[in-house]
């Protein structure tokens, strides 16, 4: 018997297909709202971009959460004409053609070398049984930045993320905004 003989059969056919994949959406729905991550107790918090940072521990219930400030990391990063003056260099090809390679961002060098010291610092307070669980807030550069540096052990403790620049917020709203993040 051939797919399509019949009138109709395709459509059923496609439609119970539909359906299983309805069921099969909705279901693991339901399990995120089940498994949503929550801030409890002595977990985690860092809040960081390429030049600022800091760490947070939850001391109160997940519905209201308390932080308190573990660590805190800056830097001094100028503009990237500012920490570097040479010219970019030139290349010839074949055919005797002359082109300009692109310059390094120093600025971008100095904000990725910043985030890799916080994730070597963060394995290093993983393996001393400091945090159980980790919650993220970055931009999406620092963000990219700190998902390829972080260890596959500190990246296990990771409960979530959060793609926003927190670091300038006051601790009351930082506070608040975690819980509607988490959709409490």
């Amino acid at each position: 018997m051939s797919l399509g003989n019949e009138p109709g059969q395709l459509g059923r056919l496609i439609s119970r297909k539909a359906a299983r994949q309805e069921s099969a959406h909705s279901s693991a729905l339901r399990s995120m709202t089940l498994t949503m991550p929550r801030l409890t107790k002595l977990d985690w918090l860092l809040v960081a971009d390429g030049s600022r940072a800091a760490v947070f521990r939850n001391e109160g219930p997940p519905h209201a959460p308390k932080l308190v400030v573990e660590k805190v990391y800056a830097i001094d990063n100028p503009p990237s004409h500012l920490q570097g003056s040479d010219k970019p260099g030139r290349i010839n090809d074949f055919f005797g053609n002359k082109s300009a390679m692109e310059s390094t961002d120093w600025h971008q060098v100095a904000e990725d070398r910043f985030i890799e010291r916080i994730a070597a610092d963060l394995e290093q307070d993983r393996k001393a049984g400091r945090f159980r669980n980790l919650m993220i807030a970055a931009p999406p550069e620092a963000l990219g930045v700190l998902r390829v540096a972080i260890t596959r052990a500190v990246h296990d403790t990771v409960v979530a993320e959060f793609n926003k620049d927190w670091t300038k917020l006051p601790l009351p709203e930082l506070e608040t905004a975690v819980v509607t993040a988490l959709g409490k």
